[in-house]
């Protein structure tokens, strides 16, 4: 499972490693330059036909020393380079200093100031190395002017590269500080920062790929990053799939799926449906008198259970076989559905809450104290703002200094505070529990699916969860694979796609996983 570092945690690894005398500072240095390097070639092959004229923009810290060492190595193979400084090469870092002076004998390095004109020749790259993640105030001013005309030249067919995120983005939220560089590739050192897949960060990251620059090889650095494991952020990924234990039906679960009343009951039979393709030996609707026709018309495998109150949920749930429940999808918000819910917590099963239900807890204290380890919470923007109000106001805050508060930040709070696993939907899904483990399932870079954001597609994600827990995966397994079963499915089908088909894409991403 790939790992996410904040700033902070890469500094520490790197750190740790120069500290150990295994590798310097100038060491890292080249080797992030290199990397940076044959990124670009590998990225455009073209570029190395012939001598190509770039522009390095060097910041006034390391990631600034990253871009002494590219531009170095581009004059090398016969381009054209022109640096532009940021800042005071007098109070460069060591080791950037250091770049800065063997760059220096090979070309000249110019100011960075508001009037720079990019427009008068274009380049064939420019190469953002301004702040990388150690941006902590916002970019504006002269510098900004300058960042927002480097826009300018994507009219001219100019490559643009980003050395580990781009400037003006927040690494450890993807928020932006201000102006900040869009580019077509950006290039990160060791591992992914939270920055590249939350928020703005996918965005103006264009393609991201990670470069080694020999960490993982070093003792020392491996040592810090196992001292850290219990706060990096992980990318969700399926856990074991083969849970399939078979000989008999209820053994693979039985999930219960709460439906809405006449012509709201839509929502439900997608998410039952979901469950039990995703594996559950059995799954129940409960229907409304009301809505027992129209369910019972469009239900086969699915069984259907008469349930029109809180007392017929209970009775229900006296059958101990039933060990995984969904309700909110399509459910409404009435007062008898509020008490379902309740009847449900009660129960103490694995249980996902959604759509009509998360409005309802927000609305209902006693529900949502009533929530327990077994729940999973699967809000949107609006369901998680109604849900935690104060968290939410400082997640959409706009931010003037790094590092700014995150999607993470924010949903290892919410899950903190329900004391449950906390599902916030998106194309930068966050997945977190009450002991702060996380995980992001990202719809980003060659995982994204912007058809995925049709309707009915979240009921389908409830249902995959629901089967999950029913399988019995614990509520993290089954929410971080259920989210990213959801991705594969959206991929596996392509635009056009509707909330229907994604539980009919399950079976060939199964093959794939060689299920």
């Amino acid at each position: 499972m790939a790992e996410l570092l904040t700033s902070a945690q890469m500094r520490s690894i790197e750190q740790a490693a120069i500290e150990s005398g295994e590798v310097t500072g100038l060491e890292l240095m080249e080797r992030a330059g290199k990397g940076v390097v044959e990124a670009i070639f590998e990225e455009w092959p073209e570029l190395a036909e012939a001598p190509k004229r770039a522009v390095v923009l060097c910041g006034p810290g390391n990631n600034g020393g990253d871009g002494f060492v590219i531009a170095r190595l581009l004059k090398e193979r016969g381009w054209e380079v022109e640096v532009l400084l940021y800042g005071d090469a007098e109070k460069l870092p060591p080791d950037a200093r250091t770049n800065y002076d063997r760059w220096c004998k090979l070309g000249s390095v110019s100011m960075l100031v508001g009037n720079s004109n990019p427009n008068l020749h274009p380049p064939d790259l420019f190469v953002d190395a301004l702040f990388g993640t150690g941006l902590v105030r916002s970019v504006e001013g002269q510098l900004g002017s300058f960042l927002r005309s480097v826009e300018d030249l994507c009219q001219f067919g100019v490559r643009r590269v980003a050395v580990d995120i781009p400037s003006g983005i927040c690494s450890d939220s993807g928020k932006p500080l201000g102006s900040y560089f869009s580019a077509d590739l950006t290039v990160s050192f060791h591992c992914a920062k939270l920055g590249h897949r939350i928020s703005d960060g996918p965005l103006a990251s264009g393609k991201k790929v990670v470069a080694s620059i020999g960490l993982e090889d070093l003792a020392s650095s491996r040592s810090k990053a196992e001292a850290l494991s219990a706060d990096i952020v992980r990318s969700a990924k399926p856990c074991r799939m083969d849970k399939w234990v078979g000989s008999n039906k209820f053994r693979n679960g039985h999930s219960l799926v709460c439906s809405g009343g006449r012509a709201r009951t839509g929502a439900a039979r997608l998410a039952a449906r979901a469950a039990l393709r995703v594996g559950a030996g059995l799954v129940t609707v409960a229907s409304p008198s009301d809505a027992l026709a129209e369910n019972a018309a469009q239900l086969t495998a699915i069984m259907l259970r008469e349930v029109d109150d809180a007392r017929a949920l209970g009775e229900t749930l006296q059958d101990q076989r039933i060990n995984a429940l969904c309700l909110g999808p399509g459910m409404g918000l009435t007062e008898d559905k509020a008490a379902m819910i309740g009847v449900a917590l009660e129960a103490k099963r694995a249980t996902v809450l959604d759509a009509d239900a998360l409005t309802l807890i927000s609305r209902h204290s006693a529900l949502f104290e009533a929530l327990h380890k077994n729940c999973v919470l699967t809000p949107h923007s609006g369901e998680f703002a109604r849900l935690f109000p104060d968290i939410a106001e400082k997640l959409n805050a706009v931010p003037t200094k790094g590092q700014a508060y995150s999607k993470v930040d924010a949903t290892r709070e919410a899950a903190k505070r329900a004391g449950c696993m906390v599902l916030f939907k998106g194309p930068d899904t966050v997945i977190a529990a009450p002991d702060g483990r996380c995980s992001v399932n990202s719809a980003h870079y060659e995982r994204a699916a912007p058809w995925l954001a049709t309707a009915g597609s979240g009921d389908v994600l409830a249902g995959f969860i629901t089967g999950l827990l029913a399988r019995g995966f614990s509520p993290m397994q089954a929410a971080e694979t259920g989210a990213w079963l959801h991705v594969e499915c959206a991929l596996e089908f392509g635009p056009g796609l509707i909330a229907e088909d994604l539980p009919e894409m399950l079976p060939a991403v199964f093959r794939k996983l060689g299920l």
